[in-house]
């Protein structure tokens, strides 16, 4: 968001609830806003306590990471098709399926 949203917000907030009671507003919202993130970091040091040093090991992104340089590791390669070099005047294959 960039300051002529933020602005025409402001302003739209202004009309619908008068200037009387948008400081009030303000103030509950930065309040609930606080309150949200006590409530995370909270719930991320009980999770590291709880989980100790392993919780690095939790990472799904890690996870995807092996199982994927695990399936590199253990693919054989595509076999590659045999090159067939036409004589003059031959025509290509078609496949009338595929098109």
């Amino acid at each position: 968001m960039g300051w002529p949203e933020i602005a025409v917000i402001l302003i739209v907030a202004m009309i619908v609830f008068g200037p009387d009671r948008l400081p009030e507003l303000a103030r509950q919202s930065a309040r609930f806003l606080r309150t949200v993130k006590q409530m995370a970091d909270n719930a991320k040091a009980d999770l590291q306590r709880e989980v100790g040093d392993d919780w690095k090991d939790l990472d799904p992104r890690q996870a995807v990471r092996e199982v994927l340089a695990e399936q590199d590791r253990d693919a054989t390669p595509p076999p590659v098709p045999s090159a067939r070099i036409l004589r003059p005047g031959e025509i290509p294959p078609f496949d009338d399926e595929a098109t």
